[in-house]
This record gives structure tokens, sequence and C-alpha cells, in this order.
């Protein structure tokens, strides 16, 4: 009876679409700018921005569009995901593509009236809860599961039951979705945390109903980039018979620097150290930065240059008799010898960093008291306008029930280790999303550890090991990300209560999205780990993966240490670099906090530890995309503000969306 009030509730705050563009109009934004409103207290904002009644905000036309761009957006962030190991925001995007593609509408009749900004803003909110909450999981704790079923017999691993895969990802993401209820007054409302990635969001609408003309030319800058982009997958991914063998049309990679020495006689080629054909790694370089991509080139060069040679020729007698060397072959050395070092930077810099936002944890725990100065006044409007404590705490339960059935089910996880994993979660989202608010920095690799390291004491599981941990990774992210999306909306005078439910109406996109996605992507793990080849010579070849999975490759080799007796059965060199990642990744971040101003320059612990877990011409292409970017804003910076992201983003998106479609070509081929 409950869930049919909560539907029926849900259902009730449904609105109409404006008929006519004369309609539309009367729903202009505010002429309050996104930074005004952001020194406004609460009852100021109820008074002067709060518009979420009179203006159409959660329409029909807003959740399916919401859905759609959502639903394609998520293949991005996965393909990046498994690329990068990193997760792209998709609200911006959603929100440029969104207003393009309602111009063509109403260009072609299809559409009657503009959507409102507020529309729009509820679009996102459902695309960026389709295009991120959901795909988290898939890119570390599944991918690494599905990693560590590979064997030497059975190279391609097992897939989990689609069943399974459908109800994890979904009830984490809806998990975490409700997580961010009982924060969002105290951190958004009261305490007014800025949250940079919604406040961008909320400026962007901004600028697209105040400059239409500029919001046009970004929209087919990111159309014409996507289209460019979608070209590559089916240059080097499509097969196709030639010359009676079936193969694409161009080689994935180039080895332009077979001219250059390298280590042990090999070829940089054999070291990974060659140009990666399709650009979709220039493009995410471009995002990120020069300080990480310079970095995450040099960790791939000390990893060749600085340990590769030490690496072949460390030998070690295991456990079964064998000789076997730190790295068997070059191809291999990013993770055989390099995941060991990288991994151990990241973890202990993100662990020691964590550690030392103490002020943010006593504030976020602080923060669950909470306050009540409402004035009596305003308590019916705030309770009219914020989601109730009631959809908080059913939610809560059913979800909750749904994790630890599964977990218990089908992770290995006994019930009150699966229940102790929600409370935890529960209160390392609560740090998470403030970190959010105060940095733009989720620790989503944090609290994924916190929780591998805690659950490696109590289950000698690598499968339970893994997928505790996956619960409090893809809360705290799904709850910062909602958290993001409500921030936008409360500077543009939105209703949270509608928001919710938008957000909640995107992770069904997302799933059926993320779900299909990885299975058509990685269809067995060599995808993720490669393969050997015999040449004609009679010779081996190793074929690098399509997806190296770094983050996957990260939670692997912590659940296998932490599972018992992994550390006996590891190569000496391979506890050597253990030592001195811990070790390397507390000097960074000593450094940082040491020299704050220099911080642009100094190492960057991600920088150099993806560098070391990741094959070179990842790392190479980011460099290559993040230096075009730095030039570019250098010579002409508001060009670069204006169409920099949406080139990148639609590069990316173009890329991604018709990487997955030519997947399921070569699948169907195949099978036929």
């Amino acid at each position: 009876m409950k869930a049919f009030i909560l539907i029926y509730s849900a259902m009730a705050i449904f609105q109409k679409a404006p008929k006519s563009p004369e309609e539309a109009s009367t729903f202009k934004p505010l002429d309050i700018s996104p930074d005004q409103v952001l020194e406004m207290n609460e009852e100021e904002w109820y008074e002067k921005v709060y518009r979420g009644d009179s203006v159409p905000q959660l329409t029909i036309r807003a959740t399916i569009m919401g859905s759609v761009l959502g639903f394609l957006l998520a293949f991005t962030n996965l393909y990046i995901g498994l690329k990068t190991g990193w997760g792209l925001g998709v609200a911006i995007t959603a929100c440029i593509m969104s207003y393009a593609i309602w111009n063509i509408f109403l260009k072609a009749g299809v559409a009657k009236s503009p959507m409102t900004i507020l529309e729009n803003n509820c679009m996102q909110s459902t695309a960026s809860s389709a295009g991120y909450s959901t795909g988290g999981t898939m890119v570390s704790a599944i991918a690494a599961l599905l990693l560590l079923t590979a064997t030497p017999e059975n190279p391609k691993g097992e897939h989990l039951d689609t069943i399974v895969l459908v109800s994890w990802t979904l009830f984490l993401a809806a998990f975490g979705t409700l997580l961010a209820i009982p924060m969002k007054r105290n951190m958004i409302n009261k305490e007014r945390l800025k949250f940079p990635s919604g406040t961008a969001a909320a400026t962007t609408l901004q600028s697209l109903y105040s400059e239409g003309a500029i919001a046009l030319k970004k929209a087919r800058a990111l159309a014409y980039s996507a289209a460019f982009g979608a070209m590559f997958p089916l240059l080097i991914e499509l097969n196709i018979v030639i010359d009676g063998k079936i193969k694409p049309l161009m080689a994935s990679y180039a080895k332009i620097f077979d001219s250059l020495k390298a280590p042990g006689g090999f070829k940089p080629s054999e070291w990974t150290i060659q140009w990666d054909a399709n650009p979709v790694m220039v493009a995410a370089g471009a995002l990120v930065g020069m300080r990480i991509a310079t970095y995450m080139v040099i960790g791939g060069l000390i990893l060749v240059y600085g340990i590769g040679g030490y690496g072949l020729g460390a030998q070690w007698e295991n456990l079964d008799g064998e000789t076997v060397s730190a790295i068997t072959h070059p191809s291999k050395a990013w993770k055989e010898l390099g995941l060991w070092l990288g991994v151990p930077i990241m973890l202990s810099y993100g662990l020691l960093q964590f550690a030392t936002q103490w002020k943010t944890i006593l504030r976020a725990l602080g923060g669950l008291k909470g306050t009540n100065n409402t004035p009596s006044s305003k308590e019916n409007i705030v309770k009219a306008t914020e989601v109730p404590n009631s959809w908080f705490l059913w939610g809560m339960v059913l979800t909750s029930f749904a994790i630890i059935y599964v977990a218990n089910k089908h992770f290995e996880i006994p019930v009150h280790y699966g229940l102790l994993a929600i409370v935890m979660t529960f209160f390392l989202s609560l740090v998470a999303a403030r970190a959010t608010g105060e940095s733009d920095i989720t620790p989503v690799g944090a609290m994924g550890k916190i929780m591998q390291l805690t659950y490696g004491t109590f289950i000698p599981s690598q499968t339970a090991n893994l997928m505790s941990a996956s619960i409090t990774a893809n809360g705290a992210g799904s709850a910062a990300d909602l958290l993001n999306d409500l921030k936008s909306g409360y500077l543009l005078g939105a209703n949270p209560r509608r928001q919710f439910v938008a957000q909640m109406m995107g992770i069904f996109a997302g799933t059926a999205a993320t779900v299909t996605g990885f299975k058509l992507l990685v269809p067995d793990a060599t995808k993720l780990t490669g393969s050997e080849t015999v040449l004609p010579d009679g010779t081996l070849e190793y074929i690098p993966p399509d997806f190296p999975a770094p983050a996957a490759q990260a939670w692997k080799a912590v659940a296998e240490v932490m599972a018992g007796g992994g550390i006996d059965a590891m190569h000496p060199a391979y506890l050597a670099a253990i030592y001195w990642g811990l070790a390397l990744g507390a000097l960074f971040l000593v450094l940082e906090m040491t020299f704050p101003k220099w911080k642009s320059v100094l190492p960057s612990a991600t920088g150099i530890g993806l560098g070391l877990i990741l094959p070179f011409q990842y790392p190479l292409s980011m460099f290559a995309g993040a230096a075009i970017a730095w030039y570019w804003a250098k010579k002409n910076k508001e060009s670069s503000d204006n169409y920099m992201v949406p080139i990148a983003a639609g590069l990316i998106a173009g890329i991604s969306i018709m990487g997955v479609i030519v997947a399921i070509i070569n699948s169907i081929t195949a099978i036929d």
C-alpha cells in the first residue's frame, strides 16, 4: 500500500508543458544570476528565487528527453570509464544537446513550444542520473569481477547473469540517489556549499536562454565534432571482409616511434609506445588538463625507461617452482609491474588526503543534527517543496533489503556484513558529498578502498571484497551527483521534490544503457586483458586490450592482496613496488600541503599512478589533447571557453555511441 501511495504522489507532481511559444515566453529565466543566489539565505531564496510551482519543470517531455539523452550519454561514461577509470559529468553536455534538439523540433513543427529553463534543468537531472550514477560500479567492481574469473584455462572469464547485473546496478543507483535526501537541505539551503559542477550547469543553462545565438553555435560545434568522432569506430573497429580476411579498414595503432630505442632490445611499440588512431583519449585529455596529462606521460616513461629493464631481468621462483620475471613481455609491463607501483601511489595519496580532511568529516557528521530555524510562516512551503522524509525512509528500507539480498545470494556477503556496508556507506557518503560541495572532488576511490581494506579483514573472499566496496563507491558517487543537480536547480529556483523524481526516473534508462553497453563492449575478459596471437613465423604477438579498465585493475589488485595469502605469492619486485608506491603517494601529498602555491607544477599522484597502469598510447593521446586545449586557451581564451567543452564532449559522445553500434554489428556478423 505504501508503494502505491509513493507512486501516486510522484505522478501527482508532474506538470503540463507550455502550449505555445507565447505561453513559454512568460517563463523566461530570472534576472538574478546564479552568483547572486549563492549569497542568499533560505528565506531570501523562497521570497526572490523559488518558482518551482509557477514554472513548468517536471513534464513528460522533459523526462523523456532526459532519459533518451541519458541513455546515449551513459555509453560515453562507460566507454571513457573503461578506457581511463574516470567518469565525466554529463549535465552540461545534456543541456546543450537538449536545447539544440528542441530548437530543431520547433523548426520542424514537431514541438509546439520551447522548453522552459526549469524543464531543461529537470531534463539534465534525468540525463545525468542515467549517464553517471549507474556506470560507476560497472567500470570498477563489475569489470574487476570479470577479470578475476579469467584464468589461463579460461582467458575469456565469466560474465555475471544479466538479471543480477541489472538488479545490482539499479538498486545501487536508487540507493545512492536516496542517500542525498537528508543531506540536501543542510548542505545546499543552509550552509550554501558551492557544488562547483552544479553551479556551472546552472550558469550554462542561464547563458543558453539569454544568449541564444552563442548557444546554437555551441550546439553546432558539439554536433559536428560528434559526427566527426563517429567515423573512427567505423574505420578502426568495424570488421569487414578485406582480401578474404575479416578486419577493420584502418589499423588501431601507428608504430611511429619504432626508430627510437627501448629497453631489452624491444621496439618502442612493443612497450605500447605508439599512436592510438582513436581520438577519444585526445578529447578526454582536453577536459582533464595539462598537469594530470603531463604526469601521466611521465609515469608511462618511468615504467618503460626507468624500471622496465629492471622488471625484465627480475627473476623469481614462484610457489609452483617456475622461474618468472616481473615483466614477462614489454606489452604487459603496465599490468604486471606498473600496476603494483601505480595503484599504491593513488591509494596512499587518496587515503591520506581523505584523512587530512578531518574538518570536513566533522562538519559532515555534525550536519546530521541539522537545524530548524525555519519561520513558522515558511514551514508549509518547505514541506511542500523538499523531499519528504517518508520517501527517504521507505526507499532506504526497500533498496537496502534488495542490495543485502543480492549481495548475500550472489556475492558471498553475509547478511550482517551487508547491513554493516549499508550503514558505513551512509556515513561515508556524507563525507564524500560534503567534499564534492566544497571542492568538486568526490573521493569515490578513497571510499571504495576504505571498504575494501575493512572487508578484507572480515571476509576472505575476493568477490565479497569487491562488491561490498562497490556499495559505498556507487552510493557516494550517486549522492554527490544528485546534490550537484539539486544545486543547479536551487540556483534557478526549481522544486527539489520534482528534481528528485526526475533523477529517480533517469536510473532506469541508465541501467539499461550501461548493462547493455558493458555486455557489448566487453563480451569477454580479453577485451580488458588483451590477448596473444601466433604470427606466421611462429612467434607470439600480444594484442593490447581495447579497454585497459584501470579502475577495475586497481580494485582487482587490492582484492587479491586482501583475500589472504596474496602477499606470499607475489613477486618480490611487486612487493618492492608496493612499498615504494605507498611512500611516493604520501610524499606527493606532503609536497602539495607544504607548497600549495606550486601545486600546478608539483607531481600529480593521479597522473603518475594512471600513467603507470595504462598502456602508453593512452597517456600520450591525453597529453596531446591537453596540450591542444592549453594552447587554444592561451591564444584565444574566449573561443576556448565557448567551444572547447562542446567539441571535446561531442567527440567523446560520437565515438562512444558509434562504438557501441559497431560492437552490435560485429556481434551480429560473428553470429552469422
